[in-house]
């Protein structure tokens, strides 16, 4: 466990300097000591800008801002939505949502899942089911959609593994339209960091 924790630790400080795609000259021995690690990450955060900039997550993004939230949708009944509801396999069988499923397969399961937002913090497609409708209020979506920038939250148990969200920003014209989240396994780190 504490080597799990060490590892997600290195792998959060490494996200941070990934903010912008630079490595700070504080943490420049991490990088060469872990520089396996940190091509993984760093590759990782360049998928999730280039997931977000591909026209079919913009012109979805895009659609769904034109329609806004389900009617009567909030945090609280999307909890009680099934899995198999109709409207979840929506997002997952949408468009946008079989392209993050293609994406997400060819990371070698270095990023476990994904989703994206529109403008009111509503989901547009998912990989999963996610825990709330609307992320509006959260930084994961916030912080993207506001500022137009990399969004980076601790490690997290879930599933029995340590999972490290990033977020970047759907952007059209240059700003920002919507957020896309991306769910990275620190457990697989580990034993990339063992290779």
């Amino acid at each position: 466990m504490r080597r799990v924790m060490g590892v997600i630790v290195l792998a959060v400080v490494m996200l941070t300097g990934c903010a912008g795609l630079q490595k700070p000259d504080k943490v420049v021995s991490v990088f060469e000591v872990m520089e396996n690690i940190q091509e993984k990450i760093t590759w990782q955060v360049w998928n999730a800008n280039g997931w977000a900039a591909s026209p079919i997550v913009v012109e979805a993004v895009l659609a769904q801002n034109k329609k806004g939230p389900i009617a009567g949708m909030d945090n609280a009944k999307w909890k009680t939505v099934p899995e198999s509801d109709a409207v979840v396999k929506g997002f997952i069988n949408n468009e946008a949502g079989k392209f993050l499923q293609a994406e997400l397969a060819k990371t070698e399961g270095v990023c476990v899942s994904a989703f994206l937002n529109a403008a009111q913090g509503e989901k547009v497609a998912f990989t999963d089911k996610t825990g709330s409708y609307i992320h509006k209020g959260s930084a994961k979506f916030d912080v993207p959609f506001t500022t137009g920038k990399l969004w980076q939250g601790k490690p997290e148990l879930e599933d029995k593994i340590y999972v490290i969200q990033i977020a970047v920003p759907v952007l059209s014209d240059g700003k920002p339209i919507g957020a896309l989240v991306v769910e990275i396994d620190g457990s697989k780190l580990e034993a990339l960091a063992k290779k």
